[in-house]
């Protein structure tokens, strides 16, 4: 037994602690204190406004400051899965699931009982906004958040991006501590920050180092799909399991990053640890509160990066910038009139040498935004006005119905939208619970209350109006249900009308 503890151990070092952050949408005056300056711990209300992140270090380097103003906002956040519903697949690189087997998918298994799971997390507004990383929430069916004090809560997830690996949570309190963002921009390779969090269940760690390098790629977010963005800051500040989610602070105690991951030859630290700067941070945050959806731009390019091969191959006169292979549908630079064989080199006057610098300029605006985009054609240089698209082609803002969120009588039966941690959870996009079945019209289909409708005769149902609408439109012959149990049984039920 205690052989199998510590190979457990030792996988279960090779993952990425969890963490979670808080911000509030209630704006309020910029009161943005000047740099160096100490923020009061309560009454942040969120807002996504960065103040400068100049950093002066005085005589004698000295991290107490920033320690203790930044320790009482960092959360540790427990989770709970039920094992059958935890078998999907993860949004985490695959190297995490196959490294662990089938057994393992981002949560320690127990024999009995249900599965469970740890990070970390940083309160941004006083109010109870939290962010954290989605993996570490991933398919929870309960999501609680322990404070600096003790007291725990139990927390409602607002939204995800796996895309960017960001989940925001939310708890019923007020006052907390919070912090606010520093600007990701202003932090320089060599610069001291500390990491903080909650490694191996010890609370409240704090661990330095110097940010090593900015702008890295390390493929850990290709399962969420072709529009990952990974742009992450690297430190040599010790992350360990735990601290995923924990805060990434300048020794102002400006939040810069939310740590994510590490790349270790042996699981724990020893080597690197990757934050999401809180450019891209502040941007998905405000996404989820604003929307309830991020809002992704596309420039619409595939890009290659320059290097000395590239250059002679295509006869380039710079090893500078991303060299544009082709356009996506609806390309966004194709119509602002870019060509394959430019070469990109600055986003707003921001000078781009990487694929995920590039992504991360990108990142942090909104389709039907437009951005400056400087260029090589044969030697010349260009510049070209892009405004922003969707990745349907289009400068449209998706935002979450608001009447998602109420709830409908049918035919007996209340029907409301799947809470949004119920569909990360379940990895469906959307769908309609039923309860109070016993009595109602769908009684004798042998459906049970709890049952999440994704479909009718294959329409996708996202909120109780697609239900109505469907079952009052078809007169005749039967309609085919599909769906999922919040246990992540699949059923389906036929009804005639």
């Amino acid at each position: 037994m205690k052989t199998k503890q510590l190979m457990f151990g030792l996988l279960l070092s090779a993952m990425v602690g969890g963490g979670v952050g808080v911000g509030s949408y209630k704006l309020l005056e910029d009161d943005t204190p000047a740099a160096g300056q100490q923020l009061p711990n309560t009454n942040v209300r969120y807002t996504s406004a960065m103040r400068s992140s100049t950093v002066t270090v005085p005589e004698g380097i000295n991290f107490v400051t920033s320690a203790e103003l930044v320790t009482p906002a960092v959360v540790h956040v427990t989770t709970e899965y039920n094992v059958q519903a935890s078998r999907g697949q993860s949004q985490i690189h695959p190297f995490l699931r196959d490294f662990f087997g089938e057994e393992f998918e981002g949560y320690q298994q127990r024999p009995q009982g249900p599965a469970q799971g740890s990070g970390s997390g940083v309160i941004i507004a006083s109010n109870g906004y939290i962010v954290t990383n989605n993996h570490v929430i991933d398919r929870a069916d309960k999501i609680q958040v322990i404070l600096d004090d003790k007291r725990t809560f139990e927390a409602t997830l607002v939204g995800t991006d796996p895309n960017t690996d960001i989940a925001l949570l939310k708890i019923g309190a007020e006052n907390l501590p919070a912090l606010r963002y520093g600007n990701s921009d202003n932090v320089r390779v060599g610069e001291w920050v500390l990491a903080v969090g909650n490694p191996f269940n010890l609370n409240s760690t704090v661990t330095a180092g110097i940010v090593s390098a900015k702008g890295r790629n390390v493929g850990i977010l290709q399962a969420a799909g072709n529009m990952s963005v990974e742009s992450f800051i690297q430190t040599d500040a010790a992350v360990n399991p735990g601290n995923s989610g924990g805060a990434l602070v300048n020794l102002n105690g400006d939040l810069v990053g939310i740590n994510t991951a590490i790349a270790s030859q042996t699981g724990t630290f020893s080597g690197y640890s990757f934050a999401v700067p809180s450019s891209i941070v502040s941007k998905v945050v405000d996404d989820l509160i604003k929307y309830g959806e991020v809002q992704r731009a596309l420039l619409g390019v595939q890009m290659q990066e320059v290097d000395s091969q590239l250059a002679k191959e295509k006869n380039l006169k710079t090893l500078n910038g991303v060299y544009v292979a082709e356009f996506s549908e609806g390309s966004a630079a194709k119509a602002a009139g870019l060509e394959k064989g430019d070469v990109i080199t600055e986003i707003n006057g921001v000078k781009i040498n990487t694929g995920a610098q590039l992504q991360e300029q990108v990142t942090r605006y909104r389709p039907g935004d437009k951005i400056k985009v400087n260029y090589l054609r044969s030697g010349s240089n260009k510049t070209a006005t892009v405004t922003l698209r969707n990745s349907k082609g289009s400068t449209e803002i998706v935002k979450r119905d608001p009447k998602a969120s109420k709830s409908m009588t049918i035919d007996g039966a209340k029907f409301e939208a799947a809470s949004k941690q119920d569909l990360n959870k379940l990895d469906i996009p959307g769908g309609v619970q039923i309860n109070g079945v016993e009595g109602s019209a769908f009684a004798e289909t042998g459906m049970r209350d709890g049952f999440i409708i994704t479909s009718i005769d294959k329409n996708p149902m996202n909120t109780p109006e697609d239900v109505q609408k469907v079952l009052k439109t078809t007169r005749r012959g039967g309609l085919l249900i599909e769906g999922v149990y919040p246990d992540g049984r699949r059923a389906y039920y036929a009804i005639g009308r």
